[in-house]
């Protein structure tokens, strides 16, 4: 797709706040779409990828406390962790440990490859460099406005 080129000075002059928004909408719009179609919910994605990247270490409130703040549809984390061991797709072990079954990781590998769709076409036409650039702008912003602008962990 080929975008209309504007000047430098007026490009400079445009709202942050909503071009970064549309973009906030459209990128996990489509995250939530492609989800959507395994029945799950961001919350559900983050679960399987931290039970999968670490093994037993991650349990229901070490994950609440640090997805929580990433979560802005009201859903509830222990009905998301209670649909994912219904599901067979995860199991807790009696400290708590989270681990996903083989059906778990199989369920997170598709909905990567979904993900990942959506990533691809974000990037398109987006060469490495600038999409560096456009993270460290919106670091430095969201620090400049007293956010955290490190990476999330």
């Amino acid at each position: 797709m080929t975008l209309k080129e504007y000047p430098h000075e007026v490009l400079a002059t445009q709202p942050i706040g909503a071009w970064s928004g549309e973009a906030y909408r459209r990128v996990v719009g489509g995250l939530r779409e492609q989800l959507a179609t395994e029945g799950l919910t961001q919350p559900h994605w983050w679960t399987l990828n931290h039970a999968a990247g670490a093994p037993g270490t991650w349990n229901r409130t070490t994950l609440v406390e640090r997805l929580a703040r990433y979560e802005d549809l009201g859903i509830d984390f222990e009905e998301v962790f209670d649909d994912l061991v219904a599901r067979g797709w995860l199991v807790e072990a009696e400290d708590g440990g989270m681990t996903l079954t083989e059906e778990g990781e199989a369920a997170r590998l598709r909905a990567r490859e979904r993900n990942l769709s959506v990533h691809r076409r974000a990037h398109e036409g987006v060469d490495e460099a600038e999409f560096v650039t456009a993270i460290n702008v919106l670091r430095r912003i969201v620090a400049n406005l007293g956010g955290d602008g490190d990476l999330p962990r």
